[in-house]
């Protein structure tokens, strides 16, 4: 009762001028407005007629009372009577929306706010999600979870990463100097691991873990990355870098080397090396690397791999002398037979005979040496294929490019 009669003394309280136009317009959208039980309106007709006026007032906090109109009071008593009596509404009831307009003036609706509506629906109804509270960074505490378990670390250790190797071999890999050299740095007593001197090379370590020094510089534990070039050797040039009088090969590397201080910040500097070698006056293709293994499958006669070879000689070859350079000839007190002789066309204003040879043992100037045997003289000598891989007719002499895997498959498996 006490909440029926507050309700029809603050509609008593304004004056609507027209209760029935405000709802009966069609274009007002009410689905969305919350109805209350129907009741009937205490407003009289002649109470209609007047203009719209709002009178709101704000009570302050404190102990401050609020004086009744005792002919409000009266009021808001039959008005709560009529309530009671009353069994059948008239008009339904909507709660209505006081807004201020564009003229600054309070104004009533029968919809909510447009502002409102708006932010209504922007608004982000997400639950915000609670952050992880991240571990203390204490000694012998976790600050993150481990993103493989302890057995799947173990496990990847014991089957993919690679074991602890002979000391001379890591030094070779880190960019120390060659094996054979490294091998004297421990004989020698200049390599330490763990603190402690090593001499024997077939000791096993591991990069990852041991801290090995060599000549007190401390070896990094990354190691450089692998390193695959086919290089175009220019005559005048040797395949090492021990006899500092001739031009070594390595010095055609240089504008390499600038690119990769660039691209590779922080990593140890490969020391490259050729497979195999041509000598001062052959031309041709060269592989440069800084991978042993791979090398060594290159070069290893059980390998089997052939290698191709252009030779221009002097003069005019007769049929006999090719007879004779396919049936071979002894060095360095073994056979060898070339896998295949072949007489090139003659060029157009070139006075000398060329010769495709295929070999695949690979023995010091053995092709010299078969072209020698049969009486012939070599006037120049290109390599132009290993295993089945062929030198780019683009690339000029001295110029270098780097391999891809594709490439390295056709050096290992490429056969004649």
């Amino acid at each position: 009762m006490a909440a029926a009669s507050a309700m029809a003394a603050a509609l008593s309280s304004l004056s609507i001028s027209s209760t029935s136009s405000i709802f009966s317009k069609p274009s007002l959208n009410c689905r969305n407005i919350k109805r209350i039980p129907f009741i009937r309106s205490a407003i009289s007709s002649s109470s209609t007629s007047k203009k719209t006026e709002f009178n709101i007032s704000f009570g302050s906090s404190g102990s401050t009372t609020k004086t009744v109109n005792p002919k409000e009071e009266n009021s808001s008593k039959k008005s709560s009577k009529s309530l009671e009596s009353s069994s059948t509404p008239s008009v339904p009831f909507l709660i209505p929306w006081i807004v201020r307009g564009e003229d600054g003036k309070l104004q009533m609706q029968s919809t909510p706010p447009a502002p409102l509506l708006h932010a209504m629906a922007t608004a982000n109804t997400s639950t915000p999600t609670k952050k992880k509270k991240k571990v203390g960074a204490t000694k012998g505490v976790l600050t993150s979870v481990p993103k493989h378990s302890k057995a799947a670390r173990r496990f990847y250790n014991e089957n993919f990463r690679d074991p602890p190797q002979r000391i001379s071999k890591v030094l070779a890999a880190a960019g120390v100097a060659s094996r054979r050299k490294c091998e004297e740095l421990v004989f020698e007593g200049r390599v330490t691991v763990n603190g402690s001197v090593c001499n024997t090379p077939q000791t096993k370590v591991d990069l990852a873990k041991d801290n090995i020094y060599v000549n007190g510089n401390r070896i990094s534990k990354k190691l450089p990355p692998k390193v695959y070039l086919a290089l175009n050797k220019p005559k005048g040039y040797i395949c090492s870098n021990v006899d500092k009088e001739l031009k070594s090969v390595f010095a055609l590397l240089d504008d390499y080397w600038k690119g990769w201080s660039k691209q590779n910040t922080g990593l140890p500097r490969p020391r490259l090396f050729t497979v195999g070698r041509l000598d001062v006056a052959t031309t041709g293709l060269i592989i440069v690397t800084n991978d042993g293994d791979f090398a060594q499958k290159l070069s290893h006669p059980s390998s089997n791999l052939t290698k191709e070879y252009i030779a221009a000689v002097e003069g005019v070859i007769s049929k006999r002398q090719l007879v004779t350079i396919s049936e071979g000839t002894v060095i360095d007190g073994a056979k060898c037979i070339p896998d295949a002789v072949e007489l090139l066309p003659q060029q157009p204003n070139v006075s000398r005979s060329r010769l495709r040879i295929v070999v695949h043992e690979g023995r010091n100037h053995e092709v010299r040496e078969l072209v020698k045997n049969a009486g012939l003289e070599i006037h120049s000598l290109k390599r132009m294929r290993i295993g089945g891989y062929r030198l780019p007719s683009d690339l000029g002499l001295g110029k270098y490019l780097e391999l891809k895997q594709g490439d390295l498959k056709s050096l290992t498996g490429g056969r004649s």
